[in-house]
């Protein structure tokens, strides 16, 4: 069982759920500034997905834990992160599969995922811990990040 605290998210939703999962997979950093990130490598990355809204879908969820798993874990789950070229570009640095990236693209799939809810909920924040020390928060900016 994953036992993590997680840096809280001020927010005035009534509702807040926090899924946390975890997959396997290995990327690589295609600059010559990333050092030994630059081989591949895999991660054993811990995921935090913050959701919350003020009203609950039919079912009476905020959202179903299972959509959300399904959304990042049934789409990076055991693959080289590189190869999913939808969403990260050896071209463009802001679209390398650092661990910035990967928090940035869990947030966007995740509220994407949202978007279609009748109830909205919002995605404030994802966590990717991709070593026991070193971890990500990403946190989208109001009015800008924010469809």
């Amino acid at each position: 069982m994953l036992q993590q605290f997680y840096p809280q998210v001020p927010h005035h939703y009534r509702y807040e759920l926090n899924k946390d999962m975890h997959l396997a997979a290995a990327h690589f950093i295609p600059h010559p500034d990333a050092g030994v990130c630059a081989r591949t490598h895999g991660h054993t990355y811990f995921i935090n997905i913050t959701v919350a809204g003020d009203d609950l879908d039919d079912s009476g969820f905020l959202v179903n834990f299972k959509e959300l798993k399904e959304a990042v874990h049934g789409r990076w789950d055991h693959t080289l992160l590189n190869d999913d070229r939808d969403v990260f570009d050896p071209n463009d640095p802001d679209r390398f599969p650092s661990t910035e990236v990967v928090a940035r693209v869990v947030w966007e799939r995740i509220q994407a995922l949202l978007d279609q809810k009748p109830n909205r909920p919002r995605c404030l924040q994802v966590v990717v811990r991709e070593t026991p020390t070193s971890y990500v928060v990403f946190r989208p900016r109001p009015g800008v990040d924010l469809r």
